[in-house]
């Protein structure tokens, strides 16, 4: 399964920042070509995010687990999704550590488990994930006025 992790420490505390991420209302200051979230739960939501070529797809997920103000889980659910042919598990975990006073070690961690022949092509998903996971953090970064 391919793992991508990656990790930036904001100058922000960690109290703040689970306000952020744990709110999926939030979403769209701060993942990557997301739109809007809707039908937003207790337990899930629906991510419409804008593809490269400007279509719009939706994207189902729900909350695995919550520690707060620590870490939090959530599983794009792929059955019957545009992305069940490729995929056949995906996971995001978003770690928040003190570094200090007023500062939070943020890792975002993605588990990914290709399907089928696209299984041989997890080089080009690890560097695809590393990309979105660089650019969440950067958009953390810009919700939280540090950049």
């Amino acid at each position: 399964m391919p793992t991508v992790a990656r990790s930036r420490t904001l100058p922000v505390d960690r109290g703040e920042l689970w306000q952020l991420v744990s709110d999926p209302h939030h979403l769209p200051r701060w993942w990557p070509q997301l739109e809007r979230v809707e039908d937003v739960s207790e337990d899930g939501w629906t991510k419409v995010l804008r593809s490269s070529r400007g279509r719009l797809v939706r994207a189902d997920y729900s909350r695995v687990d919550a520690e707060a103000p620590h870490s939090i889980t959530w599983r794009q659910e792929i059955e019957e999704s545009p992305f069940e042919a490729v995929l056949s598990d995906s996971v995001i975990h978003i770690d928040l550590e003190p570094d200090g006073e007023s500062r939070t070690r943020v890792e975002l961690t993605a588990e990914q488990k290709l399907r089928g022949s696209y299984r041989f092509g997890g080089f080009m998903l690890r560097r695809a994930t590393r990309r979105q996971l660089d650019e969440a953090l950067d958009g953390l970064e810009r919700a939280v006025g540090a950049a």
